[in-house]
């Protein structure tokens, strides 16, 4: 942390996402009750920087940067920022800081997606916090078989991912290597290369 660092920050952390990390920033109490803030659009964790100071010290406050904004990484070309992403990020970033409840203080577009997250996971969600957000109003008798698969869709992903093997990647040099010293054409999973025929 720089000398420029908010009042108060404890730490600056980096959490592994399939697409790199999500950059994100805690104050307070380790032991206190966790709050996650999520940020407005075109903004960054930094936006709490001035706010956080101000707040309740025996509280653990969390301020991630979405994908594609702040320090976080952005997404691979052409994939799209959806609400439903964002919202995928925060289950993500809370899986890793092993939170099973928590508060959400979410600013304009940070609250939006707060309050998707805490429509789709209300058992995780003890408080919502919005600040120059629109509330969110949900009328329908469909409104619970959407989230119930929503939720369904987001642990499924996390658990596809969570099984999978990394991916093997060979650079150039070692693919001719095991071709030249092998005496033969070397075997690799599609998907990893192109193809090219072996004479």
């Amino acid at each position: 942390m720089g000398e420029n660092a908010a009042p108060g920050l404890i730490s600056e952390l980096k959490l592994a996402v399939p697409w790199g990390h999500i950059a994100a920033k805690a104050w307070g109490s380790l032991q206190g009750p966790p709050v996650l803030c999520l940020h407005g659009w075109l903004d960054n964790a930094n936006s709490f920087d001035r706010l956080i100071p101000l707040l309740p010290q025996d509280f653990y406050y969390v301020a991630m940067d979405f994908g594609g904004h702040g320090l976080s990484s952005h997404y691979r070309p052409g994939v799209p920022y959806y609400h439903q992403t964002f919202v995928s990020e925060i289950r993500r970033v809370v899986a890793a800081l092993k939170w099973n409840q928590f508060s959400i203080l979410g600013h304009s577009f940070g609250g939006i997606v707060g309050g998707m997250f805490s429509c789709i996971f209300p058992e995780m969600v003890n408080k919502l916090i919005l600040l120059d957000s629109p509330l969110l109003l949900l009328e329908s008798n469909e409104v619970e078989n959407l989230l119930t698969y929503k939720q369904r869709a987001i642990e499924h992903m996390l658990q596809v991912e969570a099984s999978q093997e990394p991916s093997r990647v060979y650079s150039l040099k070692q693919l001719l290597q095991s071709t030249s010293s092998a005496g033969s054409c070397m075997r690799i999973p599609s998907g990893s290369c192109r193809p090219m025929s072996c004479s």
